[in-house]
């Protein structure tokens, strides 16, 4: 590739076809913009701005959404777990985060180990990414990460299997893969957003991993809060009284910690997969057997 200005330019070896790749904010834009949803003359005049509207919170807001959406103590562990096996690699392990614009719950002790390099991208630029690229076809080789995590990410690509091919293709032999993806909750970051799993769904979306762990990362509590303001924004047709219901609701938070796992991941907000590169694939009678929650 060789950078002319605002344009990164790259001609294929093989086929000799030559693409141009606009540069914004400093960030390589590395998509294919016919097959992806990114627009590239919305790219070069917004200069990569995200599409959908991303605030940041201080002060009393900043107290409010750390109430309205709490740190999960499943997340923090399941990350302390990577990380652990991430360490027990004889180099600084690769990590790529899909979905990086900014840094995801619980993913500090990541982003601050310096055993461990992060390779970060979005499909808008922030100072948290290398480069912009589409996660339907990654711009990058095979077998050279040692970890790929995609938190809340899923539900925004139209084709979340060819997004696990791709995460699968980069991973180097028995390279770790972490998701997290919403089961229950409502529709969020408006026309980005297409489509939900339940947990023994996530789990065949993984089919070509080793299972090391998996189950829910938002319970019925918090369910319970989403569909609170989901409820009161669609009767008052408001967003404020929305977050208003969804704060009355806060407390049912609580309840996620004594609720049993297998009736928690039939009613959960969200499920967390954490597998390893496989060579093998799990069929659909073992992802039936696979089911794990209480209403079989």
């Amino acid at each position: 590739m060789v950078e002319t200005g605002d344009v990164l330019v790259s001609t294929d070896d093989r086929s000799g076809i030559r693409r141009e790749y606009p540069i914004v904010d400093g960030k390589p834009v590395l998509i294919d913009f016919d097959n992806s949803v990114v627009d590239r003359e919305t790219v070069t005049k917004t200069k990569g701005a995200s599409e959908v509207a991303r605030n940041e919170y201080s002060g009393p807001a900043g107290l409010l959404k750390r109430i309205l959406s709490p740190e999960n103590r499943n997340t923090r562990a399941n990350i302390a777990k990577l990380r652990e096996m991430l360490h027990s690699l004889p180099q600084p392990a690769r990590v790529l985060v899909i979905g990086g614009g900014s840094v995801g719950r619980s993913l500090n002790p990541l982003y601050d180990d310096e055993k461990i390099e992060i390779y970060s991208f979005d499909i808008y630029a922030s100072p948290t990414v290398q480069f912009v690229a589409d996660a339907h076809a990654l711009p990058l080789c095979d077998e050279f990460f040692d970890a790929v995590i995609v938190q809340a990410v899923l539900e925004h690509v139209l084709e979340p299997q060819k997004v696990v091919a791709e995460i699968w293709r980069v991973l180097k032999q028995d390279g770790l893969v972490y998701a997290e993806t919403p089961f229950m909750q409502h529709v969020h970051e408006g026309a980005y957003d297409f489509t939900r799993f339940t947990e023994s769904g996530h789990r065949y979306l993984f089919r070509r991993f080793r299972l090391i762990d998996s189950g829910v990362c938002g319970g019925p509590g918090i369910q319970l809060m989403w569909s609170a303001d989901y409820f009161a924004r669609s009767l008052f047709r408001s967003r404020l009284a929305g977050k208003i219901a969804k704060l009355a609701f806060s407390w049912a938070q609580i309840f996620d910690l004594v609720i049993p796992r297998d009736f928690a991941i039939d009613a959960a907000s969200g499920t967390y997969f954490l597998g390893r590169k496989s060579l093998d694939t799990i069929g659909p009678r073992q992802i039936v057997s696979h089911y794990q929650g209480a209403s079989g």
